[in-house]
C-alpha cells in the first residue's frame, strides 16, 4: 500500500498574525488593507464597557413541605433536595437561591455525603455544607427533620 506524501509544515495563518502582534492572521490581513487605504486606526487601544444583563433563572425543588399534618402552614417552608451528584452548578444556585431567599430552609439528602466535590478536591458535600451552614443527611429524611417541622412552631 502506498503511503501518502508528508505535507511540509506551513505556518498558520495565526502564526503569521502573532508574528506581527495580532491574534489572528485574519486581524493581520485587515490590518495591511487598511494600511493600504491610507485611513488611520488604531488595533486594541480601546476599551468599550458594558453590562451584561441579569438572566433570571428558575429553581424547581425536589420537595417542599409547607402544611403540617393538621393542615396549618409554616411561614418558613422546609426544602428537601435530594443530590446523588452535587455538582459545581448546583452549588452555585443553592448559594444564590438561599441568598435571595432567606426565609427557604433547604436540606440536603446525599447518596452519600462523604464524596468528593470533585477529583481534584479533598471537599466532601458534608464538608461543603457545613461551610455554608446547610443541614444535611445520607440516604433518607431523617426523622429529627420532620418531627421538628411539624411540631416546632417557627
Amino acid at each position: 500500500m502506498k503511503q501518502p506524501k508528508k505535507k511540509s509544515p506551513s505556518k498558520t495563518s495565526k502564526a503569521v498574525g502573532l508574528k506581527y502582534g495580532f491574534r489572528s492572521g485574519l486581524e493581520e490581513r485587515i490590518s495591511r488593507e487598511l494600511e493600504g487605504t491610507g485611513c488611520c486606526f488604531t488595533y486594541e487601544q480601546e476599551v468599550i464597557q458594558y453590562e451584561k444583563p441579569a438572566r433570571t433563572s428558575k429553581y424547581t425543588p425536589d420537595f417542599i413541605i409547607q402544611k403540617r399534618p393538621d393542615g396549618t402552614v409554616k411561614e418558613r417552608p422546609l426544602v428537601i433536595e435530594s443530590k446523588g451528584r452535587f455538582l459545581t452548578a448546583d452549588r452555585q444556585k443553592h448559594l444564590l437561591v438561599k441568598n435571595q431567599h432567606p426565609n427557604v430552609d433547604i436540606r440536603f439528602v446525599f447518596s452519600n455525603s462523604r464524596q468528593r466535590i470533585s477529583k481534584q478536591s479533598k471537599t466532601t458535600y458534608a464538608m461543603w455544607c457545613e461551610k455554608h451552614n446547610y443541614q444535611y443527611a445520607d440516604g433518607s429524611v431523617p426523622d429529627e427533620w420532620l418531627w421538628e417541622w411539624i411540631y416546632v412552631q417557627k
